[in-house]
């Protein structure tokens, strides 16, 4: 598999996973987070994660709907964690196949958009 910009992921749309594929190589997966900077993986390679501090409660609500709404529109969904009223954490795995695909790149790097486009206040946390 070959890695991808920022921008020609979210060129992409996500296609449907029931299982059946392997996950991404820790070796494609460290390199395309380069396209991806916000982005961390875990400990054991198996999702990613970005978080993001907000001004107050009401934007992180509002950022946390639109990506719901991206999420439902690319029928990839993520995990997302409030804390602390204004911390946001959005973490993407492909649950049917216990690991990354092609597809939380492609989510990551919308999210990403959004946020540049829509919350260009927020702050994100080092």
């Amino acid at each position: 598999m070959q890695t991808e910009t920022a921008e020609q992921l979210v060129a992409k749309k996500c296609l449907p996973c029931e299982g059946g594929v392997e996950p991404c190589s820790l070796d494609y997966t460290k390199a395309q987070l380069n396209s991806i900077p916000e982005w961390k993986l875990s400990e054991d390679g198996k999702w990613i994660r970005r978080s993001i501090r907000f001004r107050n409660f009401i934007k992180t609500v509002e950022c946390l709907q639109r990506i719901a709404n991206l999420a439902e529109v690319e029928a990839h969904h993520p995990d997302l964690h409030i804390t602390g009223y204004r911390n946001l954490t959005i973490e993407l795995s492909t649950h049917a196949i216990g690991g990354l695909s092609k597809n939380d790149f492609i989510l990551a790097a919308k999210v990403d958009q959004l946020l540049r486009l829509e919350f260009a206040e927020c702050k994100c946390n080092p």
